[in-house]
């Protein structure tokens, strides 16, 4: 008789990485060893610095928020069909951080000594939890990783014929530290102090007999499991696990997962019968899973032309649907391929400005709006850009902006070619109305707050999620500072940006059915830009307004900040940032699959799951509106 709880299991896994790589016999199987846990609202699935579990989980329902530190941050939020606490399978350490139910959740306990056979076996099942692993192992808000790309050095695919990661060869260390069996541990620690080093070669006559690592020092010698002038022979790790120095990423991590160890000794051969070449750490792995965009900087840093750029960015997008694949934390997503835009961006600006018959004659900055302001910007989609400079006296002032627009257009059309189309609008810094000097751009600005018509308030919504790309940020801080200044004297105007904000159509109607398009070339499709995430986007840059803080763009970000300035909202603004991201993730996939901007889906060509997902995310939407239309007076105004 059929187990028809593991056979439902089964069947809501198979549509989940990495079980949809296990053959459906596999599947059924593995299933019958899953347990199901209930978690109620804020209960712990495990806390940081505790002792790794014997499964990993999967959410079947709810929500799971991963947490890490004193301050309780968020780092991610694990919805349905997504993996965590994968350390256990990968790494024999304690948790990094808290697991903690955001919401009533049903997971699935899958047990490590059960599935570790199918990650060892099945290679598509292994780059999936190693490149999961690799995702998670760095806090993307931490001070040590802020406006930086992870690692500075490594071998670069763009001269390679594959652009997989698991082919890519790792690169390892050649500077081996070695010494001789009769040394003693005390000597051994010394020189793992001086050559900064984790692990110790044991070599005979240049061959490797065993390793010693810093595990292995704790583990037997602070102990007091043997004295500190015991020999190398007889603490040291043996027969040592060689390798041959021809290795890829992956064949790196699975060895490692083999054999539950941390550094691979690599020789000539392979064996343990030739000298020692090199040595490989965990760690040397762990960077190399996550250096893949410092190679495209690289790539962009060496282009000489502006068409040496677009198959970069095609790169890039290639990575992109890489990460999606690998169900990569949408925080990082946004924060390596927002870098990674602004650099193609930059770097076309630099040539455009070789192209220019004499330097910027005062100090400019060039300005990336809406989406790409934002950070948002994950697709090709059109430019929206400004450019603010200097003041200049009126004897300058005509040839200044004829320099200015000059360059713009240089950098407009450059844009062009690399994959982004000019703006409809013509809000681009080419159009001399978005090409002023600062005063220009403050009376500008300082009209539109004034003056808040439907166009102002439009016109406002884009500019007001400005991000300096390039250039001058003193200028920019003056201009925001002016921004701020008006709309604290006109009060006012944050009820027409409330206004503006709610004027977004709802995403469902009745019994929660998906409200489409009732006509026009996407009728009956679902418009995911202005029913999901502009309401979201709207509402985020009012509150964050109605708090003065200007150094914030991104709609997730304010999300997070709101939630610390407004800890009775705290709950409701976490579930918006959670959101936003989910929805933003959801989008991305859909024009990567479709080759378009992914603002409009066809709902017959999603499964059950993906409909049940996107509507979990619309339950804020209404909540947030009602918020800020209370909070600003709406209702009674005429």
């Amino acid at each position: 008789m059929k187990n028809t709880i593991s056979h439902r299991v089964a069947d809501f896994l198979k549509n989940f990485p990495p079980f949809n790589f296990l053959h459906p016999k596999d599947l059924e199987k593995l299933s019958e060893q899953i347990s199901i846990l209930y978690k109620d609202k804020d209960a712990v699935v495990f806390t940081e610095n505790e002792k790794t579990h014997d499964s990993f989980y999967v959410v079947h329902k709810g929500a799971i928020a991963l947490k890490k530190n004193q301050k309780n941050d968020t780092l991610d939020m694990c919805d349905e069909g997504d993996i965590f606490g994968l350390r256990p399978l990968l790494a024999q350490e304690n948790y990094i951080m808290e697991a903690r139910a955001h919401e009533e959740s049903i997971l699935y306990a899958i047990p490590i000594a059960v599935f570790k056979p199918y990650a060892l076996e099945n290679r598509n099942i292994g780059n999936f939890l190693i490149e999961s692993y690799a995702s998670n192992t760095r806090n993307p808000y931490s001070d040590i990783h802020k406006d930086k790309l992870y690692g500075d050095d490594i071998h670069d695919p763009l001269q390679s014929n594959s652009h997989s990661l698991d082919l890519q060869p790792i690169k390892y260390s050649k500077k081996i530290v070695t010494c001789s069996p009769s040394t003693t541990a005390r000597d051994i620690a010394k020189l793992m102090t001086k050559k900064k080093v984790g692990a110790v070669l044991i070599v005979d006559e240049m061959l490797p007999i065993g390793i010693i690592t810093d595990k292995d020092l704790r583990n037997k010698i602070v102990t007091g499991d043997f004295p500190i002038l015991t020999t190398a022979e007889t603490i040291m790790t043996k027969p040592v696990i060689t390798y041959p120095k021809k290795m890829t990423v992956t064949e790196a991590q699975m060895a490692m997962m083999k054999s539950n160890i941390s550094y691979l000794c690599l020789t000539k051969d392979g064996t343990k019968n030739t000298k020692a070449v090199g040595i490989l750490s965990k760690h040397d792995v762990m960077v190399a899973l996550g250096n893949n965009p410092a190679v495209l900087i690289k790539a962009l840093k060496r282009a000489k032309k502006v068409k040496d750029i677009k198959p970069i960015r095609a790169r890039i997008m290639q990575l992109l649907q890489g990460y999606l694949d690998q169900n990569i934390p949408m925080t990082l997503i946004s924060k390596i391929i927002t870098e990674l835009n602004e650099a193609c961006t930059t770097r076309v600006i630099e040539m455009s400005l070789d192209k220019m018959s004499s330097p910027p004659p005062v100090k400019f900055a060039w300005l990336a709006l809406g989406s790409q302001g934002r950070s948002e910007q994950m697709l090709h989609t059109d430019q929206d850009n400004a450019i603010v400079y200097e003041n200049v006296t009126d004897v300058f002032r005509e040839e200044t902006k004829i320099y200015f627009q000059k360059f713009a257009s240089l950098v407009n059309k450059g844009l062009f070619e690399i994959g982004y189309d000019y703006c409809p609008a013509e809000m681009m810094a080419s159009n001399p109305k978005w090409c002023l000097s600062l005063n220009e751009w403050k009376e500008q600005v300082h009209y539109w707050i004034t003056n808040p018509g439907k166009n102002e308030v439009l016109l406002s919504f884009i500019f007001f999620d400005y991000n300096l790309t390039y250039g001058d940020s003193e200028i920019v801080n003056q201009l925001s500072d002016s921004i701020f200044e008006s709309i604290k004297a006109n009060p006012i105007f944050y009820v027409h940006l409330v206004s503006g904000a709610l004027q977004s159509p709802s995403p469902t109607g009745f019994f929660r059915q998906f409200l489409v398009e009732q006509d026009g070339a996407n009728k009956d499709n679902f418009d995911i830009k202005r029913r999901a995430l502009m309401p979201l986007t709207d509402a985020a840059r009012v509150l964050i307004l109605s708090h003065s803080v200007k150094s914030i763009s991104n709609t997730a970000e304010r999300f997070e900040k709101l939630a610390e300035l407004e800890p009775n909202n705290r709950e409701l603004y976490l579930s918006c940032s959670y959101s936003f991201k989910a929805l933003l993730k959801f989008r991305t996939k859909q024009g990567l699959l479709h080759n378009d901007s992914g603002q409009f889906i066809a709902l017959e060509s999603l499964s059950k799951m993906e409909k049940i997902k996107l509507k979990r995310t619309f339950k804020t939407i209404k909540e947030l509106q009602e918020l800020i239309s209370v909070r600003f007076n709406i209702a009674n105004v005429v």
